[in-house]
């Protein structure tokens, strides 16, 4: 019978990253000098992440899925998505800017044979002090404007920054142009994909002396180019109620916080459920199944999950996603 599964994570060396992953998060990378990425929940090939708590530990998302299906993420998940785990959930750290860049999305990259699209969202979870990020332009925008300036090395004249700070969230479509500045570290939930066009990586090379790819010609045609009024998701945070952050085809995430012993309903719905814990601790109920979620973790309820019971030791927060 299936339970509420913890994985281990996967860690990533980024030219950008920094500490604050093992600093903040308490997650060990010890052996990366610069950990910018975990992926702490992966169905992607060659970066599966693998099951760490009951009789299915030792076993990756995707084997687990070919066995349980439809139990595991729900019938209408499976029905659309088959066996490839259709989120990816992760942790970033920037300690510098991350490249400039753009995700195609689901019809592009059908046409090009690259499996999903990828839109997806941020939380901040900390952010320094005149921290900020770029999304999208500043200004209406074309083909042969936006060619101009990047080929003139004047791109970010053209961009949309955005100062941060803990609890702000950004939802980043498919398209649209985006980089993660330093001093910020966020969660990120996004479609199963690992596909990225870097546009512009500020000049910079490695210990080797080399620049990392750019993909000028393959982002030209991902690129929407159409501004939006606001580019930072607006949302009232409410204890004990859910706040919705995202609400699209490919992901719901609403953002949880609780100071009191609270039971969550999921008889209503066909999906699996993420927790991403972001705050504080609680003890949980599944069932039979008794554990405990804190900060940095995050927990994968199968879609026969009917309820959870909470048991937050002060409060805790927590990112819930599904497909609805």
């Amino acid at each position: 019978m299936l339970y509420p599964l913890k994985f281990t994570p996967v860690y990533k060396d980024k030219i950008w990253g920094g500490h604050k992953i093992r600093t903040s998060l308490g997650l060990d990378f010890s052996p990366l000098p610069n950990c910018g990425e975990v992926w702490a929940l992966s169905g992607v090939a060659g970066c599966q992440t693998v099951i760490s708590n009951g009789f299915l530990a030792g076993n990756e998302l995707n084997e687990i899925l070919e066995i349980y299906m439809d139990e595991l993420v729900g019938e209408k998940v499976y029905a659309r998505y088959a066996n490839e785990f259709p989120i990816l959930i992760k942790f970033i750290d920037a300690n510098d800017w991350l490249s400039i860049q753009v995700h195609p999305d689901d019809a592009l990259a059908a046409r090009r044979k690259i499996g999903s699209g990828k839109t997806e969202m941020w939380y901040i979870l900390e952010a320094d002090e005149n921290a900020a990020l770029i999304a999208g332009f500043n200004r209406q925008m074309n083909a042969e404007t936006y060619l101009e300036f990047l080929n003139q090395k004047r791109l970010k004249e053209l961009l949309n920054f955005e100062k941060v700070q803990k609890g702000d969230a950004f939802f980043i479509p498919a398209g649209r142009v985006h980089a993660l500045g330093p001093g910020i570290l966020l969660a990120e939930i996004q479609q199963t994909s690992d596909t990225t066009y870097r546009i512009y990586d500020w000049d910079r090379v490695d210990s080797e002396g080399k620049s990392r790819e750019l993909h000028t010609g393959l982002a030209l045609d991902a690129i929407d180019f159409k501004p939006v009024d606001s580019y930072r998701t607006n949302y009232r945070q409410l204890v004990n109620k859910p706040a919705t952050l995202v609400d699209c085809p490919f992901f719901t995430t609403n953002l949880v916080e609780i100071d009191q012993e609270t039971e969550k309903d999921y008889t209503w719905l066909d999906s699996f459920v993420i927790y991403i814990c972001t705050e504080g601790k609680a003890e949980m109920k599944a069932g039979t199944e008794c554990f405990s979620l804190s900060a940095g973790e995050v927990v994968l309820l199968p879609a026969t999950t009917e309820s959870v019971s909470l048991f937050p030791g002060d409060k805790i927060k927590i990112l819930e996603v599904y497909i609805s």
